[in-house]
């Protein structure tokens, strides 16, 4: 492919990839599989590393996240972002209303629009181009945080149809409930406390010093405001219609509104229907819809005179705190559990409320015996969010927080920075034990399933498993005739687990197929705190065996791609233990793999005529060790530096800018992982 043909090629592929993107997140009416786009997706990414000039400001890739930003620079508003004033009752719209159309002498037409629980952000295009995206801060200033921003996939690099030289716009960036979950599940895997709410989540995403990481986070944004004028606009209804035709995601649940009754059943409606939503709404906005007459009413110090947020009240209930438990976690993480007086809140009996960590308990000052408030609302599971001091009884004392573990009476330590309180003795006490055998066997670690349904905590309680080694010396004998019974609780009958001769057979064959699970996978079933499956995979590439990475430094753990200070500081105490060494001993011992099967090193082929190679950056399918042997053995050499010698430039993502240049100088060829996978094939 020539020049000409890659200019055309990648102006053809960034068009049809930003129509795709529009349809799929904005307009949720998809054309092409995800297959078919990632296919168009890497096509792409080819061919602007093998031809960088080429790449258009716009383009998708962007979306994947650039290099780390070490600080975000701050802007100063154009326009200031000013607050709501907020409102909790009818009554208080009634009289928004009422002060609206005294001030302009008439009758006023509302839009109203639902109030997202995220975080506002303002957008600047130049030209039809995105350049800036900056938080509220403190209205007058905020952070520039435009390079994270360009990894929502809702929100357009570039706008479509007629624009104006240049527009700002308003938004809330969110995170959707299912992001919020997937979020969770993986930071409680490897360790890391959950995010309180997905608004939460949502701020500290955005806040983020790696772009590649907050794109993973799936963040998603709606825009609701333009602060300047346009010409021909003369409503604010009219500027949501023109900010979608320009490729903007703007909800559809919006409704012009006439009179108070209008108003108070879009309010009623919403406050009954925000449950079906697949993200967060904490209320209702109203604006006046003429934007003449928004211009004439103005502002007071904080906010604008032509809008109002109604804020819906969460589902609250009061009930007696009658215990606090502490629930010990599969890292050790203690978390105070507090026990309620049954109550009905949100369609369903609250019986138990999380109070996360002490300095939650610290906060609120909740004491047993105390009259609390607990919400559901938009939560995941119900929180205890003040307490009823008219009530407190006068003998209530405050909750001193318990200084040793619950279960094996180790003394609990609190490392600098984070919030929980931990037990450190993470080989000897059962709930961490029976937590990381039931890690060990889960589907994405040994996978051995037959050994699920409580059937761990049968082995640990029958003294047959105390670690997961411990698992390959069970045998037929061993198992056959265990049994538990499970009492009756929350209206559920009473539940009998047997191991009988087929259950018995299914667990050992289950046992004996786990010994053929790769090495990445036994590395990640290990549970070594802060190593999740993707880690995992990296750290077994990279040193292609337990022995490697057991000796490996720590400058040579943090010199693999991701590995961060605090995973490389988690892994070597892992080391250290001499427990560990001999759990990894017996499981060698029984055939488990401790390491990566390397393939026949011998040439397969000359087909690489002894070209050299540089590579550089982050592959989808190889690390870079794979990536070098692979040159080797179809007969090519490898390079630490570019030079006029150099043939190649094999790049990944975020390739250094450095090596990038000096290649364009010399003009050698970037080529991705797509293309020299071609060339071995």
């Amino acid at each position: 492919m020539n020049k000409n043909e890659a200019k055309q090629k990648i102006e053809q592929l960034t068009r049809e990839l930003q129509e795709h993107n529009y349809r799929y997140y904005v307009l949720n009416q998809p054309v092409i599989s995800d297959y078919e786009f990632d296919q168009k997706m890497k096509e792409l990414e080819a061919l602007e590393k093998q031809f960088p000039e080429f790449a258009l400001p716009d383009s998708p890739t962007q979306r994947v996240g650039g290099e780390p930003v070490k600080e975000f620079a701050t802007v100063t508003h154009k326009y200031p972002m000013m607050s709501l004033s907020n409102s909790y009752s009818i009554g208080e719209i009634k009289e928004f209303d009422a002060r609206v159309q005294k001030l302009t002498g008439r009758a006023v037409e509302y839009v109203c629009e639902l109030k997202y629980d995220g975080l506002s952000i303002s957008l600047t295009y130049e030209n039809g181009l995105l350049v800036r995206a900056v938080t509220r801060g403190d209205g007058v200033r905020g952070d520039d945080v435009t390079h994270n921003v360009k990894t929502i996939r809702s929100i357009p690099l570039r706008l479509r149809g007629d624009y104006p030289p240049e527009l700002e716009i308003r938004g809330e960036v969110f995170m959707p409930h299912d992001a919020f979950k997937r979020l969770n599940r993986e930071r409680e895997e490897i360790g890391e406390a959950p995010f309180a709410n997905p608004r939460n989540a949502a701020a500290g995403s955005l806040k983020m010093q790696d772009p590649a990481e907050v794109a993973r986070r799936g963040l998603d944004c709606f825009l609701y405001y333009i602060p300047h004028e346009l010409p021909g606009i003369k409503t604010h209804y009219e500027s949501l219609k023109y900010a979608a035709k320009l490729g903007f995601k703007v909800s559809k649940n919006i409704a012009l509104c006439k009179n108070m009754d209008e108003i108070t059943e879009f309010i009623n409606d919403w406050d009954k229907g925000r449950e079906s939503l697949p993200y967060d709404i904490d209320g209702i906005v109203i604006k006046v819809n003429d934007l003449q007459l928004q211009k004439e009413l103005g502002y007071t110090a904080k906010s604008p005179r032509w809008a109002i947020a109604y804020k819906f009240k969460a589902e609250r209930v009061e009930t007696e705190l009658l215990s606090i438990d502490y629930q010990v976690g599969r890292t050790g993480a203690i978390t105070p559990v507090a026990n309620l007086k049954p109550v009905f809140l949100a369609g369903t009996t609250v019986k138990r409320a999380s109070l996360h960590n002490y300095d939650i308990i610290k906060t609120l000052d909740v004491r047993i015996g105390d009259m609390v408030y607990v919400e559901k609302g938009g939560e995941i599971i119900p929180k205890i969010v003040g307490v009823n001091l008219e009530k407190r009884p006068p003998d209530a004392q405050p909750v001193i927080f318990i200084t040793d573990c619950p279960e094996c009476g180790t003394p609990l330590v609190r490392k600098e920075g984070e919030a929980a309180h931990y037990c450190p003795n993470e080989d000897g006490c059962p709930p961490q034990i029976k937590g990381k055998l039931e890690h060990f066997i889960s589907r994405k670690a040994m996978n051995i399933d037959s050994l699920g349904e409580g059937k761990i905590e049968i082995l640990y309680d029958s003294g047959l498993v105390k670690n997961v080694a411990d698992l390959y010396d069970l045998t037929y004998d061993k198992l056959f005739g265990l049994e538990k019974i499970i009492p009756a609780e929350d209206g559920k009958k009473e539940k009998k687990i047997s191991f009988r001769e087929k259950t018995t057979e299914n667990i050992l064959k289950g046992i004996e197929a786990s010994k053929k699970v790769p090495f990445p996978r036994v590395l990640y079933a290990l549970g070594i705190r802060y190593v999740g499956e993707t880690v995992a995979k990296k750290l077994a590439l990279h040193f292609k065996s337990i022995d490697n990475l057991r000796n490996a430094s720590f400058d040579e753990l943090v010199n693999v791609e991701e590995i961060g200070e605090k995973i490389a500081g988690a892994v070597i105490d892992y080391f250290k233990k001499e427990e560990h060494l001999q759990i990894i001993e017996r499981l060698r011992n029984h055939g488990v793999q401790m390491e990566i099967k390397e393939e026949n090193a011998e040439p397969v082929t000359d087909v690489l005529g002894g070209r050299t190679f540089v590579v550089s950056g982050v592959f989808q399918r190889h690390s870079r060790d794979e990536i070098k042997k692979l040159i080797e053995r179809y007969g090519g050499k490898n390079s630490s530096s570019i030079s006029s010698k150099t043939d190649y430039v094999l790049a990944g993502a975020n390739m250094g800018p450095a090596k990038k240049e000096k290649a364009k100088k010399l003009g050698i060829p970037i080529i991705s992982e797509e293309e020299f996978e071609k060339m071995i094939s």
